[in-house]
């Protein structure tokens, strides 16, 4: 049942309803595009101290920036930058695809685009990959 609240607000009751209706919205492609978009934002904005600390150790000289570029032949650190690279073409690809919502009116076709820009970040990822070697 529904109780009344001040203001003309309702209260939905404690039912599985509402649960049902989140696991039904965890389907659609666009919550998991604002997911997806949202993480790899989230990955970036942890990357970007570590690449300001490259760019400071840089300034330090060439000595410096080589003893730091050191650490990035580690095969741990090149699947960490595999990642970064994938986040970035991810949160691009997302990205453009919001923007064509946005600006372009494309709301019925922008479902489609979801597994386009899942494909090109792993792409762009595996073309990192090989030319990392």
């Amino acid at each position: 049942m529904s109780e009344s609240l001040s203001g003309g607000f309702v209260r939905a009751s404690r039912d599985a309803r509402p649960r049902l209706i989140l696991a039904q919205a965890h389907r659609r492609r666009g919550f998991v595009a604002a997911l997806l978009h949202r993480l790899s934002g989230v990955a970036l904005a942890i990357f970007l101290p570590m690449h300001f600390l490259a760019l400071a150790t840089s300034l330090q000289g060439a000595n410096a920036l080589e003893a730091f570029l050191v650490l990035t032949r580690n095969p741990f650190i090149k699947a960490a930058e595999w990642g970064l690279v994938t986040a970035l073409a991810l949160h691009l690809a997302l990205g453009l695809r919001l923007l064509a919502i946005e600006l372009l009116g494309w709301r019925e076709r922008s479902a489609a685009i979801v597994p386009a820009a899942f494909a090109a970040a792993i792409a762009i990822g595996v073309l990192f990959l090989l030319n990392a070697g």
